[in-house]
């Protein structure tokens, strides 16, 4: 979970500095005093604020947890496509709250922009809910509906992002700061309380229910769509106790038409008989005040350390992409439970609330007493540090997972495997010089085959002559195969000879974790296989040959089948973690039919607990990089800047993404050496702000003029209480 999601600034965007006079418009205030929450000096209005909150992270968080496996197995997209449309809807959300503040500040206030923006945040969750149903529709519809809901949200999320905390903010009289304060505690208490909740429930229905034969995306997008139709419910039933604010102007445009105004009229005056100015902003004195220029000066100063920003968010956002693909390739039974692969994102948000204390109450003032000056950019850079090295860890647990995974087949290549169905040892002869010398020894009646066999092909396609000699008997056979794929090459009984036919298998078929299933049939019958709610396969008789099923893993003792005129049970066995097994069902005891049991895809191997050391260091470096970085900020600009500041943190955040996408789609790096190439290149620019920190001059609050209005406490989402001292639950 990113820590800076909302914008929890009472100025968020839009503090009132502006040089166009505009006659300002009394407040709607209420005609008597609003109603309070026991007696006490709260306004009873935040609980319908709060509550708002809670549920619309809820829907934000529990969306976004299954977005990216929704990707690879619903629409069937790869690794690669998968991770750029999920940064790219990241980025969207970080740059549409430039939008919402525009608009709440320069015309429909924060009141009716919440309301109207929640309208289309809903609209999009019904979308998108829509877009996860498998009989509505093909492909095409599924993916147009994702992309137009997805976008929907974007604009929802993002244009709230700066209203909602500061319109609760407006909702307290001045001479009650402290108990403002303490709303934002609670606020920001929702918001984290929302991500936690949802980004554990939501996966689990995902996975844990079925509905039209698969995992159930369709639930697990419509249930946070019902939150934020709950969300805009609650918020509007306090639409008569709202003190709203109207719009004041907006200081965001304020500073980019200051900046606009000072280059291009030193532009226009860059004859060498004009005097020079001692400040290139000094340009824009002719229109803009004094103050301002000062403010935007400060301002320019701390931007230009945000430049190197945008890598860190580059490695923290991809927790919910790249480690969610990289969880699904990893054991998730960890004995006492058995979690999701996207369930392991809730560790983000549990550790944040755990290590905001323990680093202020403890670790800091160790490192004082230690004698160390650990100012703010050296926090920011150590949490860059710290990122880097949960990317190599990341990149040995990935190399260690593809030690353990089954090769893939490279151009004019594929994998072959044979299985002997007959009653006696075959003898397999690959025809031709590269591959003749594959199976040197006899295969036996059903001889459990090691692994697949890598045959080389002379072109992408190839017809394969194969000598198959059964007791006293020669037969050739010919099969075609085309390069890249992987096959079984299926040897069965035909009278008193022998015959084999060649089955296409499907390479990487098993998803989340769970097992993948395939029957062969060498009854006379046809087979109903019953594998649970909603999971039934029939299999054709005399050798038919099924297609591969999901099913969750565990033991099946007695899996029910039937035929036209008897039903049996089959015992499977163990079905375990990411492998894929194929069945041959038989009849040769008088037993009754029985099954014969071989693995294709092993199982995973690799602990998902791996992945703990990971999300420790990054979230240790999410705490001191993200926290100390806004606390820095506020510090070092004036009040009426600190707006600008939110907007531009959050711009650094939708950059990042950005970056994520375009080396998802243009490196073309196998998986761990993406991820060392992010650890190296956060650590060069973690060396190059070093540097640019170690020629800034920290300003005093002395030197900062402020303006006369006292302002309110920011926070955001794992940060409480942003003001010039430490932060506080």
């Amino acid at each position: 979970m990113n820590p800076f999601q909302k914008n929890e600034s009472r100025e968020t965007f839009f503090s009132p500095v502006s040089t166009e006079e505009v006659p300002p418009r009394p407040p709607s205030l209420p005609k008597k005093p609003p109603p309070k929450i026991c007696g006490s000096n709260y306004p009873l209005s935040i609980v319908f604020i709060v509550v708002n909150e809670f549920c619309e992270r809820f829907s934000y968080y529990g969306m976004k947890a299954v977005l990216t496996l929704y990707f690879l197995y619903f629409l069937h997209w790869n690794e690669d496509t998968s991770t750029s449309v999920y940064h790219a809807f990241n980025s969207l959300c970080y740059f549409t709250p430039i939008l919402g503040a525009a608009i709440a500040d320069s015309w429909l206030g924060k009141f009716k922009t919440i309301m109207y923006l929640s309208l289309v945040y809903v609209f999009g969750h019904v979308i998108k809910s829509l877009g996860a149903l498998p009989i509505l529709g093909g492909h095409t519809v599924h993916t147009v509906l994702s992309l137009v809901g997805l976008s929907l949200i974007a604009l929802g999320t993002g244009g709230i992002k700066p209203c909602v905390a500061a319109f609760g903010g407006d909702q307290f009289e001045k001479k009650h700061e402290k108990e403002r304060t303490r709303y934002f505690s609670v606020f920001y208490l929702s918001i984290n309380a929302g991500s936690l909740i949802s980004t554990f429930i939501t996966p689990m229905l995902r996975g844990d229910v079925q509905c039209f034969g698969d995992d159930c995306y369709a639930l697990a997008f419509g249930v946070p769509g019902l939150l934020m139709v709950i969300a805009l419910v609650v918020f509007s039933m306090g639409s008569k106790m709202y003190k709203k604010m109207p719009p004041e102007g907006n200081i965001v445009t304020q500073v980019v038409k200051c900046i606009w105004f000072a280059i291009s009229n030193r532009f226009k005056n860059r004859s060498g008989d004009i005097p020079k100015r001692q400040h290139w902003l000094d340009w824009a004195a002719e229109k803009y005040p004094t103050q301002l220029i000062r403010d935007v000066k400060t301002l320019t100063r701390i931007l230009f350390l945000y430049i190197p920003l945008p890598m860190f968010w580059a490695l923290l956002e991809q927790q919910g992409s790249r480690w969610t693909l990289q969880a699904t390739k990893m054991n998730s039974n960890l004995g006492f439970v058995v979690l999701q692969p996207d369930q392991m994102q809730v560790l983000n948000p549990l550790l944040v609330l755990i290590f905001i204390p323990l680093f202020d109450l403890v670790i800091y003032p160790l490192v004082s007493k230690c004698g160390i000056n650990f100012s703010s950019l050296r926090k920011m850079a150590v949490g860059m540090i710290l990122a880097c090295l949960a990317f190599a860890v990341v990149a040995v647990v990935e190399i260690k997972i593809n030690e353990m995974a089954q090769p893939q087949p490279g151009p004019q290549e594929i994998f072959l495997q044979v299985l002997n169905l007959a009653d006696d040892e075959v003898k397999v002869t690959v025809m031709g010089d590269e591959n003749n010398s594959l199976f040197p020894e006899s295969i036996k009646s059903f001889q459990k085959m090691p692994h697949y066999s890598k045959l080389h092909l002379k072109t992408k396609s190839q017809d394969f002559h194969f000598h198959l000699k059964y007791h006293n008997l020669s037969v050739y056979t010919e099969h075609s195969v085309e390069e890249k794929k992987w096959y079984s090459l299926i040897i069965r009984e035909d009278g008193k000879s022998i015959s084999s036919m060649m089955v296409k298998d499907a390479e990487n078929i098993t998803t989340n974790g769970m097992s993948a299933v395939r029957f062969v049939n060498t009854l006379h019958k046809e087979v109903n296989i019953n594998l649970g709610t909603d999971i039934a396969l029939n299999v054709g008789e005399d050798y038919d040959v099924s297609a591969y099923r999901t099913v969750h893993i565990g033991e099946y003792p007695a899996v029910h089948c039937k035929t036209e005129d008897d039903d049996f049970s089959l015992n499977l066995g163990l079905l375990d973690f990411g492998a894929a097994y194929l069945f041959v069902i038989t009849n040769s005891t008088s037993q009754g039919p029985q099954v014969w049991k071989t693995e294709d895809i092993p199982a995973n191997k690799v602990s998902i607990a791996w992945q703990l050391p990971q999300y420790v260091l990054v979230t240790a470096g999410e705490v001191m990089f993200s926290v100390t970085g806004l606390e820095f900020s506020y510090s070092q600009a004036p009040s009426s800047m600190k707006s600008v500041l939110q907007a531009a943190w959050l711009l650094t955040i939708g950059v990042g993404n950005f970056i994520v996408l375009a080396v998802a789609q243009f490196s073309g790096l196998v998986q761990w050496a993406e991820f060392i190439l992010f650890s190296c290149l956060l650590l060069l620019v973690c060396l190059i702000f070093s540097i640019m920190g170690y020629y800034y001059v920290s300003l005093k609050s002395e030197d900062i003029q402020e303006p006369a209005e006292k302002q309110i406490p920011c926070i955001q989402e794992n940060t409480i209480n942003l003001e010039m001292k430490n932060t506080t639950l």
